[in-house]
């Protein structure tokens, strides 16, 4: 999910652009239930495991067969798979046959669970994963090496330690009863209407912010990254001062903990859409509606309200819903999702090319654009036009880019004038041809040792704030004073109202000017001026106050 290195896996991370990269094709299993194709025998049977599978059932049975199970899986990932429905007796996992089988305490939170997982696929360590009753009523593993034995017990203790007095999850309830249209399933979470706060300790309740919003992020991009943790059971979503922020609850506390080590402070996409991931300080999620700002996985009856089709209507379980297959990740077709990849499409197709007008002809100059615009985004190329020297083109690297610096430059005070910055019909900006005139009205910004944003993972893409009063100075070398600074800012033609070094990095500060407009002109002068023989200061808006 961005630029940083490494792998998001569970405990290890990788680059926040991958978190929505396509799944790898499901690899056909060689062996299945009814003959579980153990390796190391012809006939099924494993001569270094000895597992027995008894009394064969043709119904429903305690014992649950998994397929597709992730060869990096563990048998704590297999039993979280459980954990919501009830007390899991026993586990086996066959890595070497992708297969894993999970025995319930007794049929009835079995057959809850594979209610749950035919609505609802989920991800084990990134792939999907079938749930299917498994055709034993019994999971014997008495003669199973003793290393396998000790860590499927230790696995079980583990998960059970997340189940006060074995009878429920996180502090919920979890009972079996009859769902519209689907049997036997779990009502998880029949909590009190006033869940008790818990102050933001551990729990398996997330409180999720996406700060840097460039792209669309929906509930279901949202299902399909957290639930590689483990089972989502409800994702409610909503905008709070302006943030897109949302709450996700998971089946366990354990999950929800290995969410928020692997997930906060990465990127969905690449350089954008950051998590800042903390708990929240309620223990459960009371959903009335499933739809595009809200859903509860474990009741699919719900309804959508506002007119919307239900999500039993959206997955084709009922008449008049969507027809086709359950999409592998987890994930419901609905019109927010195909709003929100029209909107990327649109702003792919629009270009990297803005248009800026109403600029004071007598201040503006390639590299001021340069400077202003590069706090959004990498400028490439800057073309003030010859013809109408109010009006530039400016490239940016990326489209993302240009649409976020629209959207904090436009009709922002500069030189006197509201500017105002629109998406050009342009592709790129056309460099003079060699021997033609243009007075120093363009330039090519493309190999610039200036750009904020061309090192992948760099901090800048997570600190980009909309222009304010207040600036953040970096790069101060230690014989700076705060006099010289505030002297060479009042130089720039404005006020300084206060300044205050961080108490803990004394190359970094915060700088007032008495107004948004001061503090334009201020980074404009003073970005990259060179304070010492080695540093150059860079300036950006920030985004607090000087207290």
């Amino acid at each position: 999910m961005d630029g940083l290195s490494g792998d998001i896996t569970t405990g290890t991370k990788r680059g926040s652009d991958e978190l929505l990269s396509p799944q790898s094709a499901h690899p056909e299993l060689n062996g299945m239930d009814g003959n579980p194709g153990l390796p190391g025998n012809p006939n099924g049977e494993n001569g270094a495991k000895k597992v027995k599978l008894d009394n064969k059932s043709s119904g429903p049975s305690k014992v649950i067969h998994v397929r597709n199970v992730a060869p990096d899986a563990t048998e704590a990932d297999i039993i979280q798979l459980g954990v919501p429905f009830g007390r899991v007796t026993n586990i086996l996992l066959l890595k070497g046959k992708n297969q894993a089988f999970l025995e319930m305490a007794d049929e009835e939170k079995a057959a809850a669970m594979v209610s749950y997982f035919t609505v609802t696929p989920t991800l084990v360590r990134g792939r999907p994963v079938y749930i299917q009753f498994s055709n034993h009523r019994e999971l014997k593993t008495d003669n199973a090496p003793a290393q396998q034995t000790a860590a499927a017990q230790a696995a079980l203790q583990a998960a059970q330690s997340f189940i006060p007095g074995g009878m429920g999850v996180g502090g919920l309830t979890v009972g079996v009863g009859g769902m519209a249209g689907m049997g036997a399933t779990a009502l998880i979470g029949a909590a009190s209407p006033n869940p008790v706060p818990t102050q933001g300790q551990p729990n398996s309740v997330l409180r999720v912010i996406v700060e840097n919003l460039i792209y669309p992020v929906t509930l279901d991009v949202l299902h399909q990254i957290f639930s590689k943790f483990g089972a989502v059971l409800r994702i409610v979503t909503f905008t709070k001062s302006g943030t897109f922020q949302a709450l996700i609850q998971f089946a366990d506390a354990a999950s929800a903990a290995q969410a928020k080590t692997s997930l906060d402070g990465q990127n969905i996409y690449n350089a954008c859409c950051t998590l800042r991931i903390d708990y929240s300080k309620l223990e459960t999620l009371n959903v009335k509606y499933n739809n595009d700002k809200s859903r509860d996985y474990t009741r699919p009856e719900l309804p959508a309200g506002d007119g919307q089709p239900s999500l039993e209507q959206a997955m084709g379980l009922v008449p008049g819903g969507l027809t086709g297959s359950i999409p592998l990740a987890g994930t419901i077709p609905n019109l927010s999702a195909a709003s929100a990849a029209a909107r990327l499409a649109g702003l792919q197709q629009a270009g990297s090319v803005l248009l800026v007008s109403n600029l004071n002809t007598e201040m503006v100059t390639p590299d001021a654009l340069f400077t202003l615009f590069g706090v959004y985004g990498d400028v490439h190329r800057v073309k003030i036009l010859f013809a109408k020297k109010d009006n530039a083109l400016i490239q940016m690297a990326e489209p993302h880019q240009a649409n976020t610096a629209m959207q904090h430059l436009n009709n922002l005070r500069v030189w006197g004038k509201n500017i105002r910055v629109t998406l050009s019909k342009h592709n790129q900006v056309q460099l003079p041809k060699e021997g033609q005139p243009d007075a120093g009205l363009t330039k090519d910004f493309t190999s610039s040792p200036l750009h904020r944003f061309k090192k992948p993972g760099s901090k800048n893409f997570l600190n980009i704030y909309p222009p304010s009063d207040t600036l953040h100075l970096s790069n101060i070398p230690a014989s700076t004073t705060e006099e010289e600074l505030i002297d060479l800012f009042t130089s720039t033609g404005g006020a300084v109202q206060a300044f205050k070094f961080f108490a803990k990095d004394r190359k970094m500060a915060l700088l007032k000017m008495s107004s948004t407009e001061e503090a334009v002109h201020s980074l404009i002068k003073m970005h990259n001026y060179q304070l010492s023989g080695s540093n150059h200061l860079k300036v950006s808006f920030s985004k607090g106050q000087i207290s």
